[in-house]
């Protein structure tokens, strides 16, 4: 993408309004421009109802393969290799196709990815090296400051584009810069396998999902770490991902924990009863219509979902099995929601018929696009 390519709300010319891509600037009137996209789509009639289930090809499978994806500024959409040998995207006609990787490990390179304002998609370190593919399909690499084995999972593009990936047992923060200066930052909280994917806040804030702590933590726009408590604690696996509402709650994704749980943008932290339970979803997705998707990633038949008046529901799935076979999921401007394959033999997705889609500019917002 060259320096003169802008994705923005408003007309061809408007800047300001897409957060990150267009000039790296997240404010009250950018969330306020995103939210009036979403509310177009939500109040277009969709015939949105439990949306349309179905699967598709994958070019490569294997067990463990791939574990979240972005959405790219062409409309592919990567999906992030964890322990597979070759990389592998879905174009916006729905062609699966794989490409060469220059790191690969089969023990666990990376979850989760970031779009960087300059249209690089970054892979989140698991451990040993980081991993690029640019806007014209080059794969690099490049050297990490902490390379602690099962560092980092997941991660958003700050307001002044830097990187952030989250911390899952690393000891300190990582960060690459939009000139590609890796660097490190202190930490309040550190454990292992602390945080599990992070948010964008309407206000600029990041948000680390907690997993095996106690405490939420999160980053200011300013760079200033912090933390907060949360209403109900999980210290085995209890939420994984996470996704920002319509009206700007940031839900965590239920993993293990027995409870929905929120924070809004006034920073109060609530929770809410869930319909299905258990080791069961790992990412989340903002659909055009106001619903919010939970993943399904381990031992469940049913998908889930939280709609925009807070309504737990489910829906059943074409493809399940009793082992990982999802990991986060991306949507993309048709208003499908393509579930990243994790260990599963075929993709399945979600087209939920927006009567107004969201455009790719919205799509690929870091309010949208991550783990």
């Amino acid at each position: 993408m060259s320096k003169k390519t802008r994705f923005v709300f408003g007309k061809e010319g408007d800047t300001g309004l897409q957060p990150a891509i267009d000039n790296s600037s997240i404010n009250t009137n950018s969330w306020n421009e995103f939210q009036v996209m979403l509310n177009k789509s939500v109040n277009g009639g969709s015939t949105f109802s439990r949306g349309i289930v179905s699967t598709y090809s994958l070019a490569y499978t294997t067990s463990t393969a791939y574990m979240g994806g972005v959405l790219s500024p062409n409309g592919d959409i990567h999906f992030i290799p964890f322990g597979a040998a070759v990389g592998q995207k879905i174009s916006s006609l729905g062609v699966p196709s794989t490409y060469a990787l220059v790191y690969t490990t089969a023990g666990g390179a990376f979850v989760g990815g970031v779009l960087a304002s300059n249209g690089d998609i970054h892979f989140v370190p698991v451990s040993g090296k980081g991993q690029k593919i640019s806007s014209s399909g080059v794969v690099s690499t490049y050297t990490l400051i902490n390379t602690t084995a099962n560092g980092y999972r997941g991660g958003v593009l700050a307001p002044n584009g830097d990187i952030h990936f989250c911390p899952y047992s690393a000891n300190t923060g990582q960060k690459i810069s939009a000139a590609g200066v890796v660097s490190t930052y202190s930490l309040i909280v550190t454990a292992a396998y602390a945080y599990y994917g992070a948010v964008l806040a309407p206000n600029g804030d990041i948000h680390f999902i907690p997993n095996h702590v106690a405490v939420g933590q999160k980053v200011s726009a300013a760079g200033v770490v912090s933390t907060y408590s949360l209403v109900y604690t999980n210290t085995t696996g209890g939420y994984q991902g996470g996704a920002v509402a319509l009206n700007g709650d940031i839900h965590f994704i239920p993993a293990s924990a027995t409870v929905g749980q929120k924070i809004n943008i006034n920073g109060v932290v609530s929770t809410y009863s869930l319909v299905n339970t258990g080791n069961n979803y790992s990412g989340g997705v903002l659909a055009p219509n106001g619903d919010i998707h939970f993943i399904p990633y381990y031992l469940t038949t049913v998908g889930q979902k939280i709609n925009k008046d807070g309504i737990v529901s489910t829906y059943s799935l074409i493809y399940t099995a009793t082992s990982e076979y999802h990991h986060g999921g991306v949507l993309n401007a048709n208003g499908e929601i393509i579930m990243i394959p994790m260990s599963s033999t075929v993709g399945q997705k979600i087209s939920t018929l927006p009567a107004i889609p969201l455009p790719l500019s919205v799509c690929i917002s870091s309010f949208l696009n991550k783990l």
